[in-house]
């Protein structure tokens, strides 16, 4: 595992996290649960090491979307910053927009465009999964 530094955080600044290590994957989810949390038609992640996560400043707020998952979002300005999969513990999902710098990791790939909106076209050419890719 490479050490660097990549910070994030959420928009009012209550919530501030470090990831210490090179991200394992980046992608665009295009599924319902991510289009109904953030009001947007796809979401941008990045999935990190969970041993290189931690934050730094403040503690966030937790709900479930379902049983296995866990999300983390600021309680004062409602930012979802990550989530943790039960069957992925070594894992955290961290939405690639609420980094210091999101351009610095673009995605490798989209994900669940079985549930994609009719509307989005994207024309990236980068692979696409009716699912997840695993």
């Amino acid at each position: 595992m490479t050490s660097i530094q990549i910070e994030g955080g959420c928009f009012c600044g209550a919530i501030r996290y470090r990831i210490g290590s090179k991200p394992d994957g980046s992608m665009i989810c295009h599924c319902r649960t991510c289009r109904r949390l953030f009001s947007a038609p796809v979401v941008a992640w990045l999935s990190v090491d969970s041993g290189s996560f931690e934050f730094i400043h403040g503690k966030p707020a937790t709900f479930s979307t379902s049983a296995p998952v866990t999300r983390w979002f600021c309680a004062a300005c409602g930012t979802h910053v990550a989530y943790v999969h039960a069957d992925e513990p070594t894992f955290i999902e961290v939405v690639t927009c609420s980094l210091d710098d999101p351009s610095e990791f673009p995605p490798t790939h989209h994900s669940w465009l079985g549930h994609d909106l009719a509307w989005v076209a994207f024309g990236d050419d980068l692979p696409v999964f009716p699912e997840s890719r695993h």
